[in-house]
């Protein structure tokens, strides 16, 4: 899952003191909380920025939340204690489930109304869409359903037809699928794959004897943020291309040391700021360029998962026009020299033109006058 989304300088933890705990990301505080009860375990955000979906397994249920107000808009009471969540690329679709359950339900966001079930035949631990497996791929392209089960992977069409299964050693557990062919997963047997999305196989491990959390991606560099719970410390792996030959050996990657378990990373959209949920009630911030830990925030309770809006936010109408009108003026400055040398030079060029035809007319009238002299 990647941490994205359309409220600008917040980010949303699940789990905190309170339900849900809201950080400033500016202020670097937590400035607001949402009441929400039944442990919620997964909280994603829709790209306006208006809904916060929340599972609350104990409760049996995913609830639709104004992100704004904290307002319920619409709730859903579904089977199998339901703790993970996946948005289509559109964000017309919200799936949902758990590992109490063989089944995925396809849910409107807007009524929380069941619209498609996805029978799987396994209790299921993680959910993503994509459709980066055609080449052209658009928001508008049918997506595909992964799923995480017991023993591996089951890929679905959007109308719930089966495509394939993918065998998995050690049984996956947390998917993630930025752009491209690769989807990375994490096994309950502590590692982490590859796999093309194309031919459905593992192609390569990229990490091994860890207990690794909800992963999350930098969108602008493709690289794979994996939190180790086991060793306290967060994985930055390189990201890898489908298609490659098959490998065991697993890559270099750097290795970022937190103060406590984390247990899921969230990456803002601009790649500057990362945020881990850690087990002692805390969010690590972090500077994602620096490879370094800004502050620790304290939201209390036991995080499990944090999302973000869109970071910085998009400039306004004004802030536009303002900027355009400061780079104009910031032309005329910077021609200022030009505009009172052109007027010079002409000067100049005149007066050196009016200088030559005195200096004729001169002599002119000089010849004249010796000519009548020798007249």
């Amino acid at each position: 899952m990647h941490a994205d989304g359309g409220a600008p300088q917040l980010a949303y933890v699940a789990g905190a003191a309170q339900g849900i705990s809201i950080i400033n990301i500016a202020q670097r505080r937590v400035t607001g909380t949402i009441a929400a009860t039944g442990n919620p375990r997964t909280i994603l955000l829709s790209p306006d920025g208006q809904a916060l979906y929340v599972t609350q397994p104990t409760r049996g249920q995913v609830t639709v939340i104004a992100a704004k107000t904290g307002k319920t808009l619409c709730t859903a009471n579904l089977p199998g204690q339901p703790s993970r969540l996946a948005l289509s690329l559109d964000a017309t679709v919200l799936y949902a489930a758990g590992t109490g359950d063989t089944s995925v339900r396809a849910l409107n966001p807007l009524t929380c109304a069941v619209q498609r079930t996805f029978q799987t035949h396994e209790p299921i631990y993680g959910l993503a869409t994509t459709a980066a497996t055609a080449a052209n791929a658009t928001p508008s392209t049918p997506n595909q359903l992964w799923i995480t089960g017991t023993t591996g992977l089951t890929v679905f069409d959007v109308d719930g037809h089966l495509l394939g299964t993918v065998p998995i050693a050690g049984g996956p557990q947390n998917i993630s699928i930025p752009s491209g062919f690769t989807a990375y997963v994490t096994t309950r047997q502590g590692k982490v794959v590859a796999v093309d999305l194309n031919t459905r196989r593992v192609f390569r491990t990229l990490l091994s004897g860890g207990q690794f959390g909800t992963l999350d991606y930098d969108a602008n560099t493709g690289e794979i943020y994996v939190p180790d719970q086991q060793h306290n410390q967060l994985d930055v792996l390189t990201p890898v291309i489908s298609g490659t030959t098959v490998t065991t050996s697993e890559p270099e990657h750097i290795r970022l040391h937190l103060s406590s378990s984390p247990q899921s990373v969230a990456i803002t959209s601009d790649g500057q700021l990362g945020f881990v949920a850690l087990s002692n009630g805390q969010v690590a911030m972090l500077d994602i360029p620096g490879r370094n830990i800004i502050t620790n925030i304290k939201v209390g309770g036991t995080p499990h998962f944090i999302i973000t809006g869109l970071y910085p936010p998009a400039n306004s109408t004004t802030s536009t026009s303002q900027q355009t009108a400061t780079q104009s003026s910031s032309a005329i400055l910077s021609n200022f020299p030009l505009l009172i040398a052109l007027p010079s030079l002409a000067g100049i060029l005149l007066l050196g033109t009016l200088w030559f035809i005195w200096r004729y007319y001169q002599k002119q009238f000089a010849g004249k006058r010796s000519t009548r002299k020798r007249l």
